[in-house]
């Protein structure tokens, strides 16, 4: 049996403890329709909301030598969470903090955030972090969170970014540290 979605969202809430965005919480506490089962009910996103929330997902957890968030589906999936198991007042920072970094970047960089080099895009997100935006650290919080959230509950996170062992085999207390290349998944 591979691990399911509710599954991992509960590991996550765990993980992120008592500041966990209230849609994710609300999402591994409950016991319905799968998040990942459909499109999302409504649209949450203008286009150009929607390419700049998925450009950043993709700073945030980027394409290495495993799949990045976008082959993850990250972007679908916090959609979805966001029309699905949001208030309008838990949408309101995610769409503010959009919002704000699309003009710093129409000020600073004079082009659309989601059109700026990696690099600017990873400013603009520090910047956010720092709470040199309007509404940054709180916008930045919960973006993070929805984005390793999304991506770390995936099919790619689970099983490529993490090694999961369905049957772990036997026990060996003496097994070599160094030997270890990935964080294990249950």
């Amino acid at each position: 049996m591979i691990i399911d979605r509710r599954d991992a969202l509960a590991g996550m809430a765990a993980m992120f403890g008592a500041s966990l965005f209230a849609p994710i919480a609300r999402a591994a506490a409950t016991q319905v329709t799968p998040i990942s089962a459909g499109p999302p009910s409504s649209p949450v996103f203008t286009p150009p909301q929607r390419a700049l929330m998925t450009a950043l997902s993709e700073r945030v957890m980027p394409t290495t030598d495993t799949p990045g968030a976008i082959a993850a589906g990250v972007p679908e999936y916090i959609e979805k969470l966001l029309a699905d198991w949001a208030s309008p007042d838990d949408r309101k920072p995610i769409l503010a903090g959009l919002d704000a970094i699309e003009a710093r970047s129409r000020a600073d960089y004079k082009v659309a955030a989601d059109k700026a080099t990696p690099a600017q895009q990873d400013a603009l997100l520090t910047l956010a972090m720092e709470d040199r935006l309007p509404g940054g650290a709180d916008f930045f919080d919960k973006f993070r969170q929805l984005v390793l959230t999304g991506y770390f509950t995936s099919e790619v996170g689970i099983t490529q970014e993490r090694e999961y062992l369905p049957v772990p085999g036997r026990y060996d207390g003496a097994y070599p540290y160094s030997e270890i290349k990935k964080v294990f998944s249950s």
